[in-house]
């Protein structure tokens, strides 16, 4: 099956994470900033484009989740490496995203809305990390909490729903 425009965008997500964590090695913050902010974008762009022109494929959407965590977590473990964020906020993402992709298996049921909350929270988190924002470590913190809320959510369906009571 050819890539179509949709999976094409999201595979220019997948490029942009060895620029992000080169720019933030080389303490380029400003290209690391605007090359996250620009893939984050493509995040957006990739699912409307898809919905819009009816280019869901089964490839866009195993593809697209495992971006989106390539695209955190990559500047998030260059910014643990440069001593600028905690490891244990890291390590709770990171074994959060691999819980509930075990957990989901093969399904490919789309984020609900805590996990779409997640991603949010740890891309805005990101951005405030770069811009290096004197407060940004606690919009970490609030985007480790949805994490682990999130993660509660498909583990644990019937005692947190889907919508915000």
């Amino acid at each position: 099956m050819p890539l179509n425009l949709a999976n094409w965008i999201t595979l220019s997500r997948l490029l942009a994470v060895p620029l992000i964590f080169v720019a933030i090695a080389q303490e380029w913050q400003l290209c690391a900033l605007i090359s996250f902010a620009i893939a984050c974008v493509t995040d957006w762009l990739d699912g409307y484009v898809a919905r819009k022109y009816d280019l869901i494929t089964d490839l866009g959407k195993a593809l697209d989740p495992l971006v989106d965590k390539l695209l955190i977590l990559a500047p998030l473990l260059a910014l643990v490496e440069l001593g600028q964020v905690p490891a244990w906020a890291v390590y709770v993402i990171v074994a959060r995203e691999l819980l509930v992709t075990a957990w989901r298996g093969s399904s490919q049921k789309g984020a609900n809305i805590w996990g779409k909350a997640k991603t949010l929270s740890q891309m805005l988190a990101v951005g405030a990390l770069l811009l290096q924002w004197e407060y940004a470590i606690y919009s970490l913190y609030v985007a480790v909490a949805l994490t682990l809320w999130s993660g509660l959510s498909y583990v644990l369906p019937e005692r947190s729903p889907d919508l915000i009571p």
